[in-house]
Parts: structure tokens; sequence; C-alpha cells
């Protein structure tokens, strides 16, 4: 079923009530803070946020409920913070410190949202079905050059192949190992069959992306087995249910690192970038980037035109050049829509 479109008074009302909720929880933070001394601030990590509830885990990986205090912005699951204790188990955070990285992606009204932060790693997760989508993968390895994270791709399923289909499956991607993306085979249904994955985990801070029906919920349940306890402690540590585990979510990996569980990326897709940013996310370009003959080149049919010569040459991939085109002519599309 469609969604239905939201007047503009539905909308003005819904950011009415969002606002007073906000108000509310900040003047609660506030109170809350002026009892307690800034002698006791602490740094911790933002497990996870339902609203205006955070988790932060502490440097001895104790959980505590905190509200946030007023103008810190979007605090994300990932977010490094600054936070006082006002009761047991409980807490205000007071400040929010930079971060490395930030994976984003624009909301309704088509502002970038960041989804979590400080991640050192995307994990592109990719299966025979549904069929994978070049453009799609393209969008996600873009992503990760422009936030300056590390990409990985990973074929999972590899117990639904044969010997010589798991070979033809990884040579359809072997332009992006050449490129220098790692490729990796998995399963969750073979003994070992996650210790490629495992190994590449161990010591990042990562993420899941990919299309609904590639098996990222199944990798998840396998690489936390004790993802219960770790949800059922996260609910405790909040009151709220378990309901909030439906949140971004960061778990520790038993093997070491953390991955972050996250419904965001479901939908992901790029936000506002003019063709020069776009440029600099596919890091084959790079040696190319203005050679062309004319400085506003769109690497179309333009003569003179460096990554289209060096695309026949078979110096870069034309698959990932012609992604590269249909994402420029999206983006003028958006923009033309949004100045109409």
């Amino acid at each position: 079923m469609a969604r239905r479109k939201l007047s503009d008074r539905q909308k003005a009302r819904i950011a009415r009530i969002q606002e007073e909720r906000r108000r509310r929880m900040a003047a609660r933070a506030e109170t809350a803070l002026g009892e307690s001394s800034d002698e006791d601030s602490r740094q911790g990590q933002v497990v996870t946020r339902h609203g205006q509830h955070l988790v932060v885990d502490d440097e001895q990986h104790r959980l505590w409920h905190c509200m946030l205090r007023q103008n810190l912005g979007d605090v994300v699951c990932g977010d490094r913070v600054v936070w006082q204790p006002t009761g047991d188990s409980e807490g205000v955070v007071t400040a929010v410190l930079p971060r490395d990285s930030a994976l984003s992606r624009p909301d309704y009204s088509g502002r970038d949202k960041p989804i979590a932060a400080n991640i050192t790693q995307l994990v592109i997760v990719l299966a025979p079905k549904p069929e994978p989508v070049g453009y799609l993968i393209d969008q996600y390895t873009v992503a990760a050059e422009l936030i300056g994270v590390k990409a990985l791709i990973a074929l999972n399923k590899a117990d639904l192949m044969d010997a010589r289909q798991q070979a033809d499956f990884r040579q359809r991607f072997a332009l992006y190992a050449d490129i220098g993306y790692p490729l990796i085979q998995v399963s969750a249904k073979r003994e070992h069959g996650l210790d490629p994955l495992v190994e590449r985990l161990r010591d990042e801070t990562s993420i899941l992306v990919g299309q609904s029906g590639v098996g990222k919920s199944s990798l998840v349940n396998a690489l936390i087995p004790d993802q219960e306890i770790q949800e059922g402690r996260l609910s405790e540590a909040t009151g709220l249910g378990r309901h909030t585990t439906s949140s971004t979510t960061l778990f520790h990996l038993p093997t070491g690192g953390q991955l972050i569980d996250s419904p965001g990326v479901r939908s992901f897709r790029l936000g506002q970038l003019d063709q020069q940013e776009l440029e600099r996310g596919f890091r084959e370009f790079a040696p190319y980037l203005g050679h062309c003959r004319f400085s506003n080149c769109h690497h179309e049919n333009e003569p003179g035109c460096a990554l289209r010569a060096a695309a026949e040459r078979g110096e870069i991939p034309l698959q990932r050049l012609e992604n590269f085109r249909h994402m420029v002519r999206n983006m003028q599309s958006e923009h033309q829509r949004g100045n109409s």
C-alpha cells in the first residue's frame, strides 16, 4: 500500500508535537544536570538512540540511560560523547566529540540525516538472488570514499552455489577487487563459512549494507550469538522495552570489533552532491581527473574526455563510468525538480 502523503498542516502539527516533546525532555535534562557536578563528566559511546533517549556505553562497558542536552544536534549511534551521571544508571549527554566519519541519507525533506557515526568500514553484502545491482554497489562505494572509510564486498550465500557457480559469481565482481575493494565469499550456514568476514571485522566498527533479501539479518545473527543478551541489556538500560532495538544499534562482536545494525540503510541513496564530489567517489578516476580538454566536461560525448578515453583503453571499467553518468543525470533531474 502506498504511503499517504501528509498535508502541510499535518506536517506542521507533527513538527509542533515533536518540538514540544524535545522541549520537555531538554527541561528535564537541564534540571537533572543542575543537580550534578561538572567534576562528574565522563566519556562514552552512544549504543542506540530512541527519540530523545540514548543508551551510552561507558569506559567500563556499563550501559547508562541518558537524556540529551538541548542544541546538541543529531546525536546518533556510534557518536563519542561527554556525559554526566545524574542517578543510578542515568545521565545527561552534555557534548558530542568530533566525528571521524558519518554515514547519512536524505530525509523526507531532502536534508542529509546522519544514520551512524565513527564507522570505519562499509560491508556491501551481495547474493545470487536478488540479482545484484551494479548501480547500487557503486552508490555504496561512492559513499565509503566520500566519508573516508573502507569498503568491503561480501558475496553471501555461497552455500547455494557449487564451486563453478561460486567462481563465476566472484569473477563477475572481480573488477571491484582490481580497483582495490576486497572481495570475499561467505555463508552463515557453513562451518567456518563466516571466517573471512570475521577476520575483516576485527578491530573495525562496521555496518552492513545491501539490498533486501541478501541475508544481512542472518549474517548479523550469526556474527552476534549473544545478540538477545545484548538487546536485553539495552532494554533494561532504557526501561523502554525491546522495541528500542528496532533503532540503529551498536553491538560488540565476540571476536573483536563492533557492528552497527541499522534499518536506515535499507532505503539508502546518496545525498546532495555536485559532479566534482561524485568524481572523487570513483577512486579509479583519480589519475584522469583534470586532464579532459574542457574543464566543465560531463564525461559523456565531449571531445578530449580523459575518462572516456581511459574506458576505451580498458583502464577503467566502462560499467562504472556508465553508472557515474547515470548518477550525474539523476542529480541534475533532482536539482531541476527542486527548482521548479
